[in-house]
């Protein structure tokens, strides 16, 4: 029970880490697809740029980080045992399963960007930068309130949270358009 404290320590630094790995990740994917409709030259040099940056982040930051998660975070699990007594804990873990399988389809794509495949304009990065924020609160919420009831109204809060996120990358798409 002595390590619980600096295992917990550990999980929460490595959440920081791996979401700011995220969060920067998918930004770093929309500069790289952008700098595609700049002059030959500039294109090369910022797509190279950004091919550099976007490696050191994912391989250096982001993966390990992903990784010690997964490690530290079940290490606290025993606390709440038997799980199914702690209804708002399986819920959390449904939404970490959801933010790994983010996180696989944020490799897929960066394997993509890094062989020059541009499938994904930059506004539907955008928006793919905002479920990281989704999964966020939802996570963050379930751990403070510890309720599935306030889970349900966190979920609706959730939902009008990406409709407001939704809108805010539109207008922002119009103004930089403009």
């Amino acid at each position: 029970m002595e390590a619980f404290p600096y295992l917990k320590a550990l999980h929460i630094i490595f959440i920081v880490t791996w979401f700011a790995g995220l969060f920067y990740i998918v930004r770093l994917f929309i500069y790289q697809t952008e700098a595609q409709d700049k002059s030959d030259l500039e294109k090369k040099v910022l797509t190279d740029q950004f091919k550099i940056m976007s490696k050191r982040l994912w391989y250096g930051i982001t993966w390990p980080s992903a990784v010690l998660t997964l490690i530290f975070g079940p290490s606290l699990i025993h606390i709440y045992m038997p799980i199914s007594e702690h209804p708002w804990l399986i819920a959390k873990l449904c939404f970490v399963l959801l933010l790994y399988i983010y996180h696989f389809i944020c490799h897929r794509i960066f394997k993509n960007l890094q062989s020059d495949i541009y499938n994904l304009s930059s506004t539907k990065l955008r928006i793919w930068n905002e479920v990281a924020t989704i999964l966020l609160f939802a996570i963050i919420f379930l751990v403070i309130l510890q309720s599935v009831l306030s889970m349900w109204k966190g979920l609706l809060g959730l939902i009008l949270f990406s409709a407001l996120l939704m809108v805010a990358i539109k207008l922002y798409r119009k103004q930089r358009l403009k």
